[in-house]
């Protein structure tokens, strides 16, 4: 039995710290260095790239600056590279980082995976999207993209090639750590809790800092934010893990810390993947000893039959307006400029496929200051034609500024109108796709999506009931903001926005499975009203996550809204004020 095998997270995102790589190689003993770039935005990001540069060139260029910095020490170290910055070009990532390895005079074997990319294989599928239940053909637009969720099992080919460095596009992210400790430990398709393990530790270093610190709802608690490091998965080889950071860096690992990340982006217990169905019920947490969390317990399920794909649509373009508001009768002046805006713009409202205006308030009474007196109109349009939503939209707002409300400015001078993408959530059968494993360029091993394994007929049992419901009498309650006491994190999932809220406590989670219900949920988040919610309770995390669909539209690409990836969801819902158990405010709970 090996050693745990430890694997270092680089990056959470496109645009993430560039010193982070370096900083994770030169900072301690490492046997892996991942990264993610591939947020579902990221996708239309690099499509875009790649209609401005031709083909092979949508992928993360960040990824290379870093390779730049880091690829000498990693051969000298034997640290393997596993990346999913490939993106949509993985093969043209793989001979950009070659050309950048022959400068620098080092020769790495680049392995690169493919098979994820369905562009060109959409024709004769019934795809069916995942939210809506539409059907693609119903959209009337080509496919801008359309990737499958690949798994963990090409990334393990690709190492066990002799690969030094794995670019892939689209794989889970999880895939990321499991690839690799599945390499490292020998294990197969059918073992399933050591997989569903490596799922949940992927999970919680894929977004990089968020696991050390980063967006804590208990910030104040974090030393070092100033510059926090990066987060270390200590894989074992039964799939359980201890996460950490190298000694000296920045930041918080805890038992809160790892949980909020457990909580982001996710719908219910079963946490479905290309290899393993993760029971998230089955999550144990433990203190291992300073910036040092043990998982361990998680039990996995076959994986489902089909493999999620990311499709994504050019839906048309879009174009904002923000309009300053000063002073008294702030209504009234609102209306007014509507009123004046659509009278002057050819067609008027109706021109556009869609209208979105927000009256964003700021403004108190008697403000102290001239920004404490303002609100802002924001008005964003959406079409097929980007003349429409080009000057025919703008002059006729630039031309009110002499002619309307008084204390009226604009915050920005008019834009050009912007492509936006639609991204559509769909499935295709896991038979129907294969992962091809490339090293230098030759092709070393094909691997088969589908999962070869009997399917149990019943769900497996629940491992941990978490504190048990015991019918406490509360006492006394106080009015405060419900994050005085509890944790959250939010954030989106296409069109649907989670946010997971945690207990630190057995009494506190007590209270809050009780009191967190999706009726509850609509009188904290007036926005959920009219859109399905759904709670799920972890008791073994002291948590519930609650998941309303539909809140974000068409997902961040499309949505016009302030926060389009529900990341401050969490925190306001932590501001809202209900009663809250005395008990549970002085301690005693």
């Amino acid at each position: 039995m090996r050693e745990p095998v430890r694997i270092a997270n680089c990056s959470g995102f496109l645009g993430d710290r560039l010193a982070a790589a370096r900083e994770q190689v030169e900072g301690g003993p490492i046997d892996v260095l991942t990264g993610d770039w591939l947020a579902e935005l990221t996708m239309l990001i690099l499509a875009r790239q790649r209609l401005k540069h031709g083909p092979g060139s949508g992928y993360a260029r960040t990824f290379l600056a870093q390779m730049e910095q880091v690829l000498g020490t990693c051969l000298d170290r034997g640290i393997r590279v596993v990346s999913n910055a490939g993106g949509l070009d993985p093969a043209g990532c793989a001979a950009a980082l070659a050309d950048i390895a022959a400068r620098l005079g080092l020769a790495p074997r680049i392995a690169h995976v493919e098979g994820d990319d369905l562009t060109d294989r959409l024709e004769g599928l019934d795809l069916v999207n995942l939210d809506t239940g539409e059907g693609f053909a119903t959209v009337g637009a080509p496919a801008l993209t359309a990737n499958a969720y690949l798994g963990a099992f090409g990334i393990k080919a690709a190492l066990a090639a002799g690969a030094d460095v794995v670019v892939t596009g689209r794989v889970t992210d999880a895939s990321l750590v499991v690839g690799p400790a599945a390499w490292w430990h020998g294990w197969g398709p059918g073992d399933l809790d050591a997989l569903a393990g490596a799922v949940v530790a992927g999970h919680v270093v894929e977004c990089g800092a968020q696991a050390t610190g980063g967006n804590y709802a208990f910030f104040q608690e974090v030393p070092g934010l100033e510059h926090v490091g990066f987060p270390i998965a200590e894989v074992a080889a039964d799939g359980s893990a201890v996460i950490t950071k190298h000694p000296g860096t920045g930041g918080l690992v805890s038992v809160g810390t790892v949980t909020a990340q457990l909580l982001y982006e996710i719908g219910g217990p079963d946490y479905a993947g290309p290899d393993v169905t993760a029971r998230f019920d089955t999550v144990e947490l433990v203190d291992d000893g300073p910036d040092r969390v043990r998982i361990s317990g998680v039990r996995g399920a076959p994986p489902p039959p089909t493999l999620k794909v990311a499709l994504n649509y050019l839906g048309g373009f879009r174009n904002t307006i923000t309009l300053v508001l000063t002073g008294l009768d702030l209504d009234e002046k609102a209306l007014l400029l509507e009123r004046q805006l659509w009278q002057a713009v050819p067609g008027g409202r109706e021109a556009f496929d869609s209208v979105t205006l927000q009256l964003l308030r700021h403004a108190v009474d008697d403000p102290p200051s001239e920004y404490a007196g303002q609100a802002e109109l924001r008005i964003t349009v959406m079409d097929a034609d980007p003349a429409t939503v080009g000057k025919a939209f703008t002059a006729p707002a630039v031309e009110l500024a002499l002619a309307s409300v008084p204390g009226l400015y604009p915050t920005a001078p008019p834009a050009e109108p912007s492509p936006y993408g639609v991204y559509w959530p769909t499935s295709v059968p896991a038979d129907q796709v294969e992962q091809r494993v490339l090293l230098d360029g030759v092709e070393v091993a094909t691997v088969p999506c589908a999962w070869v394994g009997e399917r149990p007929s019943t769900t497996l049992p629940v491992e941990g009931s978490g504190p048990p419901r015991t019918g406490r009498i509360w006492g006394p309650t106080v009015r405060a903001a419900l994050g005085q006491v509890f944790g959250a994190r939010s954030g989106d999932k296409g069109g649907a926005a989670n946010v997971g809220v945690w207990a630190r406590t057995d009494v506190a989670y007590e209270w809050l499975a009780g009191f967190l219900t999706a009726d509850r949920v609509v009188e904290l988040i007036p926005e959920a009203r009219g859109h399905p919610v759904d709670v799920h309770p972890l008791p073994n995390l002291r948590a519930v996550n609650v998941v309303v669909h539909g809140l974000l539209g068409r997902g961040v690409a499309a949505n016009t809204s302030i926060d389009p990836q529900a990341k401050a969801l969490g925190e306001y819902l932590r501001a809202r004020v209900v009663d809250l158990p005395a008990a549970l405010l002085d301690g005693r709970g």
